[in-house]
């Protein structure tokens, strides 16, 4: 994890290189966030003070694009396919399989920081579906009871990383 102070530092150095025009904003959140894995809110109140305006702006910028996260992301991402040939394939039970198995809902990271967990509409593997991603590595054509399989190697990793 990254600390507060580092977290600071390369806010202030992202900032150092724009110019102080509210056209900056997005492009500042995304950096921010390719930066940090998210958008914490002492970096969103630095942005909006730095660009002169309400932090509740900024806020609302952040918030209506579905780009930008509020959370650290887990060491091991969880991304569900939700487009149509996922959806249609079962996509829906393996989100709530994963959602069982994690105990964690869309969006959100559990107490270790092990896992997170996301909808997207379209991972783009649509003959694999019902399709996730785990930390980059695709794993097709799922049923609610291969989520939990699928989950083991990494729940191992993660459990002989704390011992």
């Amino acid at each position: 994890m990254i600390t507060e102070e580092q977290a600071s530092q390369a806010v202030a150095e992202i900032l150092s290189s724009h110019k102080k025009e509210r056209k900056n904003l997005i492009p500042l959140l995304q950096e921010v966030q390719t930066s940090l894995g998210y958008l914490p809110e002492e970096a969103m109140q630095k942005i909006a003070g730095f660009l002169e305006m309400p932090a509740v702006e900024v806020w609302g910028v952040a918030t209506f694009y579905n780009q930008f996260r509020f959370v650290p992301l887990g060491k091991y991402h969880t991304v569900v396919c939700m487009g149509t040939a996922c959806h249609l394939a079962g996509g829906r039970l393996i989100l709530e399989a994963l959602e069982r198995e994690l105990d964690i809902k869309v969006g959100e990271t559990d107490e270790d920081d092990n896992f997170s967990l996301e909808r997207v509409a379209c991972i783009g593997c649509c003959m694999l579906a019902p399709v996730i991603v785990i930390k980059d590595k695709i794993h097709p054509k799922l049923t609610p009871f291969k989520v939990e399989e699928a989950l083991i190697p990494y729940k191992q990793e993660a459990q002989s990383e704390e011992s």
